[in-house]
């Protein structure tokens, strides 16, 4: 989203993931769309713009793998978090692949559970 969005970030993100196959939890589409729609709802993007932004979002080739939602929710029972903050932290885990996140409390967490983190600069 940051790169799709022009966020300060995007210049960082572009270098740590160039030249490395990209996976995702099988739900990114919909987190994708979930975030458009509550920025068009909060007018920081009008539909179009966010229809835009997810093009540009679609053409990043991912991998999506499916997740072990029990394990999951076993996760997010001892950590204290959605489940769908959990799904991340279980594909990473459970596939020995890093993290990378914008979000200070999941990088919090993924030191917590041994993941290691893609660090961005912006």
């Amino acid at each position: 989203m940051a790169v799709a969005l022009n966020e300060p970030e995007r210049e960082s993100l572009i270098s740590l993931t160039s030249g490395h196959d990209l996976v995702a939890v099988e739900i990114l589409p919909f987190e994708v769309g979930n975030a458009l729609s509550a920025m068009v709802k909060r007018k920081r993007l009008t539909p179009d713009e966010a229809l835009m932004a997810l093009d540009i979002v679609q053409q990043v080739p991912v991998e999506l793998r499916k997740v072990d939602v029990k394990r999951a929710l076993r996760i997010a029972g001892e950590y204290k978090v959605y489940a769908y903050d959990a799904y991340w932290f279980e594909c990473a885990d459970r596939l020995k692949l890093p993290i990378l996140t914008l979000d200070r409390q999941m990088r919090m967490m993924a030191r917590d559970m041994g993941i290691k983190i893609l660090e961005v600069e912006g």
